[in-house]
């Protein structure tokens, strides 16, 4: 089991390693001139050049490479040209806010698909299972920005339900002291509840909307999980003993498919990063995704570096503590490491 886990720490430095390496190189392939785009149109050639050199443009490859190694180390990832301010201290500001909707978004995608696959499978009707396959099968292919003007022009605009672009509070309430950063733990901490009402009225529906693909994906990974598992004999067996139906469905048959969706769920956590960019950019969520839009526009190659590497680490991270709980879940690696 030892062996397994360094092993597997070992594939995740080098995963990052190539992450680095790949937003390093692929960003300076991007055409256009980032100097210019951040100097503006009305910049003299002389200011454009005395920017390049100010940015380390100028230097050979190997040279850039060593510094953007050299400020992951000193922990400020690189200085944003665009803003004035050192990409460590802009990830601080933004991460509490995209880890909030990021952690509701795995929340709801994970009950709706556990429960809407149970409803589904355990239903002797054939209505639950279609609909669940033809709104899944919408989920998956419509993208997250249509889906959330689509349910800003909807839900906040035309009916009032929930509030508009305007960020994570409404204008006005006060805001919560900062302690995580995310104002609806931030609020309960301070007992400020009117605080979190507000953050959370304004927190689920882009929740929701980054959670649709996810759920889509672990909702059919999840069915498929029980109609295997239904099958399986130690269920016939159940049966056969005189067990009702939901008794083995709820003891044996769904807990049999909980353990599947962990490494699945794990690596969407990771991927909730790139399903936010737009649709923070849509809510005016002032999180990683709305900093990334801005920064791939204004061609700020150290924020846009900084996202990748921490998508990157986010996701070696998130997948070896799913391999880590599979493993110790497991009877089998439990009895060989004995």
């Amino acid at each position: 089991m030892i062996r397994n886990i360094l092993k597997r720490l070992g594939v995740a430095l080098a995963t990052v390693f190539g992450a680095s390496v790949f937003a390093f190189v692929l960003l300076r392939k991007v055409p256009g001139d980032p100097a210019r785009a951040i100097a503006g149109d009305g910049a003299t050639d002389e200011a454009i050049a005395a920017l390049r050199k100010s940015m380390g443009l100028d230097d050979n490859i190997f040279v850039q490479y060593g510094n953007y190694v050299g400020s992951l180390f000193r922990g400020d990832f690189g200085f944003s040209y665009s803003t004035g301010n050192s990409v460590g201290t802009l990830l601080a500001q933004r991460l509490p806010a995209t880890l909030e909707l990021g952690l509701l978004s795995v929340v709801f995608a994970i009950a709706g698909a556990v429960i809407a696959s149970s409803i589904a499978v355990y239903s002797r009707r054939r209505w639950p299972d279609r609909f669940l396959r033809i709104s899944s099968s919408l989920a998956m292919g419509s993208p997250p920005f249509w889906i959330a003007l689509l349910a800003l022009l909807v839900l906040s605009i035309q009916l009032g339900i929930f509030p508009g672009p305007e960020g994570r509070l409404s204008p006005g309430v006060l805001r919560p002291p900062n302690v995580t950063g995310m104002f609806t733990v931030d609020a309960v901490i301070a007992g400020q509840w009117g605080t979190f009402v507000n953050a959370a009225w304004h927190l689920i529906l882009p929740a929701i909307v980054v959670a649709l693909g996810p759920f889509a994906f672990l909702s059919r990974l999840y069915r498929n999980q029980l109609r295997g598992t239904l099958r399986e004999t130690f269920v016939t067996v159940a049966q056969s003993h005189g067990l009702r139906r939901f008794p083995v469905y709820a003891r044996h048959v769904a807990p049999h498919g909980l353990l599947s969706l962990l490494p699945a769920a794990s690596l969407l956590f990771a991927d909730l990063l790139a399903g936010s960019l737009l649709v923070e950019k849509v809510f005016g969520w002032p999180g990683i995704g709305s900093m990334t839009a801005d920064a791939i526009i204004q061609k700020d190659f150290a924020v846009v570096q900084a996202v990748l590497l921490l998508a990157a680490i986010l996701y070696v991270v998130v997948s070896l503590a799913a391999d880590l709980i599979m493993t110790a879940a497991d009877p089998r690696t439990r009895v060989g490491a004995r």
